[in-house]
């Protein structure tokens, strides 16, 4: 049995909240299909205080920004971008595109297409995420999309010159400053100057992440994200130091960022919440870190290292910090997470920023039914079929026409008739011609 020594606020306050998001979301996206660059123009003087003759980035605009981001900067995301390139062609490589004959003369196969027209979100705001552009533009890239158009918000009235110099070196074919849900519906429903593409990812706050949820069917969307998660799990040989540090590396994300902790060591437990407090004063990120700890901070006390793991997979959280003796256990154990960070030496922050593996990963739960964004999101894998033997096709032929008439298909079946009647001249009692 857990003991839990730090609860979250109740889930129906979170619910209500996002309520609002909901209705405001809808009537964005709504004057934007009918007014189109107008309703974006206008939502970006309301919300950015942005208003230029165009969204659109130039080529020549775009070169004079990157060159005014310092070379070490440069340097930085270049090396990050080829740890992120150099895992999505792992990715690439480990799909395989096949084509097999089941029957004599029956082929069947499967390719791998990319989608013809990705967006990429890149949250602002009080964050520039310059990450988020290797994360979705690198990869898209990878997978062969010819046509990535990143998104992203101006700062306080500025551009954001380090996100512009990452969408560009990862690859980017158009860059636009443009934020939030008129970002995110203007890719989707397309106006005037902006082309609409077939799917977009990326990560954002809860108008865009709702904005993604509602357009979803009609485009494309990584996964349904919301707040950032993170999952601290230790046993008695865990640093409390370290367990408190990276529980707030995460919670400064935002208010609203659930950090739990469930380790089988109560002392381990009380320890890490005393750090929490005592780091906190101290975070220039206070303002998002402390209410996140305070509202959707947990920590949990369990009896055994099976608990431990059994908990986790409950909670089916976007980033699983293994702070334990055996940290490779939880790849046995675990089956519902977005990221599995193992070891001390491995921190989230190094899979948000640095390492090369994808920071979209699945929140709210999403954890149980998919992973996070990789180079497969950006391919449709497609199938084919050609029958060219005359046995396979009288064979197949009249198989269709049975199993169609006992699902009360004749339509179906008639169209299997015909093939069996070519191949090996079976009648066609209801041609009637």
């Amino acid at each position: 049995m857990a003991t839990i020594l730090k609860q979250a606020i109740p889930k129906a306050e979170v619910t209500a909240s996002l309520d609002q998001v909901r209705e405001t979301v809808t009537g964005v996206i709504a004057d934007i299909r009918e007014r189109g660059d107008d309703a974006v123009r206008a939502y970006s003087e309301k919300f950015d205080k942005w208003s230029p003759d165009s969204f659109r980035l130039s080529a020549e605009e775009i070169e004079k920004i990157v060159t005014s981001v310092p070379q070490q900067v440069i340097d930085d995301i270049r090396f990050v971008q080829d740890q992120v390139r150099t895992f999505a062609r792992h990715q690439l490589d480990s799909l395989r595109e096949f084509e097999v004959e089941t029957l004599p003369g029956v082929k069947l196969g499967q390719k791998h297409i990319p989608v013809q027209a990705a967006g990429a979100y890149i949250p602002g705001g009080r964050y520039p995420l310059t990450a988020s552009a290797h994360m979705t533009i690198v990869t898209a890239k990878v997978a062969g999309v010819p046509r990535v158009v990143a998104c992203t918000p101006p700062i306080r009235g500025e551009i954001p010159a380090a996100t512009v110099a990452a969408a560009h070196l990862a690859g980017a074919d158009e860059i636009w400053l443009l934020g939030g849900v008129q970002a995110v519906a203007a890719m989707a429903v397309g106006t005037d100057t902006m082309q609409p593409v077939n799917l977009i990812a990326g990560p954002g706050n809860a108008y865009v992440a709702e904005a993604k949820r509602q357009l979803f069917g009609e485009i494309g969307i990584d996964l349904f994200a919301g707040p950032t998660e993170i999952l601290v799990l230790a046993d008695d040989t865990a640093d409390p130091f370290v367990c408190a540090v990276d529980l707030l590396s995460q919670a400064e994300h935002g208010p609203d960022s659930p950090a739990v902790l469930i380790t089988t060591s109560r002392e381990v437990a009380e320890k890490t919440i005393a750090e929490v407090e005592r780091l906190l004063p101290g975070m220039p990120t206070r303002d998002f870190a402390e209410p996140a700890w305070r509202d959707h901070g947990q920590v949990h006390v369990v009896d055994t290292v099976d608990e431990m793991y059994a908990l986790a997979d409950e909670f089916a959280f976007e980033h699983v910090e293994v702070l334990t003796s055996e940290p490779r256990l939880a790849l046995e154990r675990m089956t519902q997470y977005g990221a599995l960070f193992l070891g001390e030496g491995t921190c989230v922050s190094f899979g948000d920023k640095v390492i090369g593996t994808n920071h979209v990963l699945p929140t709210r739960g999403a954890a149980r039914y998919t992973g996070g964004l990789w180079v497969g999101k950006y391919l449709k894998t497609v199938t084919y079929q050609e029958v060219t033997d005359t046995g396979s096709q009288e064979l197949l032929g009249r198989l269709c026409g049975r199993a169609s008439r006992v699902e009360l298909f004749e339509g179906h079946a008639r169209s299997g008739d015909v093939r069996a009647a070519k191949a090996a001249g079976d009648e066609l009692p209801w041609n009637t011609a």
